[in-house]
């Protein structure tokens, strides 16, 4: 039997981002390997298979990536149908790319599912445009976290005019504050800190650059979570006053400073 494996994107958290493809990919699979950011709702698409989990987080035990491309290939040789599903989007910091490239050196077939990335669904959780007309040109997506320790250019990115997305930055905070600040960012640019976007248990905290790691200490910010740093950031607040004048509340816990 011909070896294929999917590698899905189950998105940021809420089970009612996931595409219809990825739907059938679940429906159709005969093991899935799951991160541990997705949400256990989405396996109710596969109850038929088997479940395994792989996860990484940061700080914690974690599965390694050679065992875990050893897996896909056993099960896919095996002519099972396997799922790799991912948080967010497989090849957004997911490490879909080197998934992929790996398996097809093993003579694998591979089709990718997108999912919904947790920078794009935070950002609209909290009712904030990642580009806007006259506002923010562009979107940079970032990662403060690096394989090999090597430096992001910050400096460069404060002149880059975009809306910047960070990822996995909670423990960096200081860092990126210091760098952006140094490469002629404004200190009152406004930052939104979202954590566990587009869950029930979602929180935001909206700062400015030159405090936010104060306030994210206050807030007791915790990871997972993203930073949006720009201009646009300051919609949130703006959406928010719109929505307490028509007498509608947030559903998640929110701190505006």
């Amino acid at each position: 039997m011909s070896a294929k494996v999917w590698l899905v994107g189950a998105g940021p958290g809420d089970p009612e981002l996931l595409t219809l493809k990825a739907v059938r990919a679940l429906r159709e699979a005969d093991v899935v390997m799951i991160d541990d950011l997705v949400n256990d709702a989405v396996l109710e698409h596969c109850p038929a298979a088997r479940v395994i989990s792989v996860g990484k987080r940061g700080g914690c035990r974690s599965t390694p990536q050679a065992f875990i491309h050893r897996l896909m290939l056993r099960y896919a040789r095996h002519g099972k149908c396997v799922v790799r599903l991912k948080g967010g989007d497989p090849c957004i910091f997911g490490r879909g790319g080197e998934e992929a490239q790996w398996l097809r050196e093993h003579g694998v077939e591979v089709e990718l599912v997108n999912g919904i990335t947790a920078g794009l669904a935070g950002a609209t959780q909290c009712a904030i445009p990642l580009t806007l007309r006259g506002v923010a040109r562009g979107v940079t997506l970032v990662t403060a976290h690096t394989q090999d320790d090597s430096q992001v250019n910050w400096p460069a990115l404060a002149q880059s005019g975009t809306t910047l997305v960070v990822y996995m930055g909670v423990a960096k905070l200081s860092e990126i504050r210091e760098q952006l600040l140094a490469g002629g960012m404004a200190a009152d640019m406004p930052v939104a800190m979202i954590e566990n976007a587009s869950l029930p248990h979602q929180r935001e905290c909206r700062s400015q650059l030159s405090a936010m790691e104060h306030d994210a200490e206050a807030f007791q910010l915790k990871s997972p979570a993203i930073l949006v740093i720009g201009r646009v950031a300051a919609h949130a607040q703006q959406n928010l006053e719109e929505q307490s004048q028509r007498g509608s509340e947030p559903a998640r816990e929110s701190r505006y400073q």
